[in-house]
C-alpha cells in the first residue's frame, strides 16, 4: 500500500507524518471546539462532503470514515477512499483515536501508524449529529462530514459562512464525488457489504 493511502486520514490528522500542510485559517482568535460531544452518538458512518486537499487524500472520491468503540476504550477508525472515481479501486486505512479532552470529548487525537498522533477537533456539530465540521488548532486540515452522502445546500452554505467568519479559506475546499444516497452506497460502494 503506497504511503499516500497509508496516511489516508479522513478527519484524522497525521499532520507532520505525511506532509506539511499550509495554514489556511487567518484569525487572531484560538480555534474553538464544540462544548460537548456524546461519543456514542458520534460513532458510526460519516461521508466526506468537503475537505482541504492533502497528499494523503489526493484523488480520493466517495470518501467515508467509520468510527466504533473498542474494548480498550479507544475508538477504531476506518477510512475508505475510491481512487479517482466512485468506480475506482477501493483503499482503506485503519487507525485508532483517543480522547484528548475528557471534559468535552470534542478534542481527539488520531493515529494510523506507530506513535504518531494528530489533532482531530470537532469545531461544529449538528444537534442531531447529522453533520460535523472537523479541523485542528492551526486550521491546516478541514473536513465537512455528513451522515448522508449529500448535504442540503442551505446547510452546507451555513457551514461555509461560519467557517469564513472564523477565518478559514473556504475557496481551498475540495468537494469529492459522492454517492447519490446511502442506498446507492450500499448497493455499489460499501466495502464488504
Amino acid at each position: 500500500m503506497r504511503l499516500t493511502v497509508a496516511c489516508l486520514a479522513l478527519p484524522a490528522l497525521i499532520l507532520s507524518a505525511c506532509a506539511d500542510q499550509p495554514e489556511r485559517r487567518e484569525s487572531d482568535q484560538p480555534l474553538q471546539t464544540v462544548a460537548s460531544v456524546d461519543l456514542e452518538r458520534y460513532l458510526g458512518l460519516w461521508f466526506e462532503i468537503a475537505r482541504y486537499d492533502s497528499s494523503f487524500e489526493e484523488g480520493c472520491e466517495g470518501v467515508t470514515a467509520e468510527y466504533a468503540m473498542r474494548e480498550d476504550g479507544r475508538i477504531s477508525v476506518v477510512n475508505t477512499c475510491y481512487e479517482g472515481a466512485l468506480e475506482g479501486p477501493v483503499e482503506t486505512a485503519e487507525g485508532r483515536a483517543r480522547v484528548a479532552n475528557a471534559q468535552t470529548n470534542a478534542e481527539l487525537e488520531v493515529s494510523f501508524f506507530g506513535p504518531f498522533w494528530g489533532d482531530y477537533w470537532i469545531i461544529e456539530l449538528d444537534e442531531d449529529y447529522q453533520w460535523a465540521v472537523v479541523s485542528e488548532p492551526r486550521g491546516r486540515y478541514l473536513w465537512i462530514l455528513a451522515r448522508e452522502p449529500r448535504m442540503d445546500q442551505d446547510v452546507l452554505d451555513a457551514r461555509l459562512a461560519r467557517l469564513e467568519a472564523d477565518g478559514f479559506d473556504t475557496s481551498a475546499l475540495v468537494y469529492p464525488e459522492q454517492w447519490e444516497s446511502i442506498a446507492d452506497w450500499r448497493e455499489r460502494g460499501a466495502p464488504g457489504r
